[in-house]
């Protein structure tokens, strides 16, 4: 077993399999799960990030990294095995760049 991903880590997955519109392949997304989730479940909730700016209403630049560019897809946010999927810790983002991913996403629970 890997590092426990933790809420900001960009992990590199991959995200196969997928149907129709989903992400598919090996791409960097950012954890928006909580840690004591990923520890207590194995899974965690990406959000994947991709470099085809498009100009949806749900793509957040990304911002405060180290190396990672591209934007998030705030409506593309999916649960995964971190164990079984063989996730790579490759960056981190600050809560403070977190949080407009997170603030595009809730308004798709309620």
């Amino acid at each position: 077993m890997g590092p426990v991903p933790t809420r900001g880590d960009i992990i590199l997955l991959s995200l196969n399999p997928t149907l129709g519109h989903e992400q598919a392949g090996t791409r960097p997304a950012v954890v928006l799960s909580p840690d004591i989730y990923h520890e207590a479940s194995g899974l965690c909730l990406v959000c994947p990030i991709t470099n085809q700016v498009k100009g949806y209403p749900f793509e957040v630049a990304i911002e405060g990294t180290r190396k990672t560019t591209g934007v998030a897809l705030a409506d593309q946010i999916r649960s995964v095995d971190w164990q079984a999927r063989k996730i790579k810790i490759v960056d981190h983002i600050p809560p403070v760049f977190l949080a407009p991913i997170l603030a595009k996403f809730r308004p798709l629970l309620f």
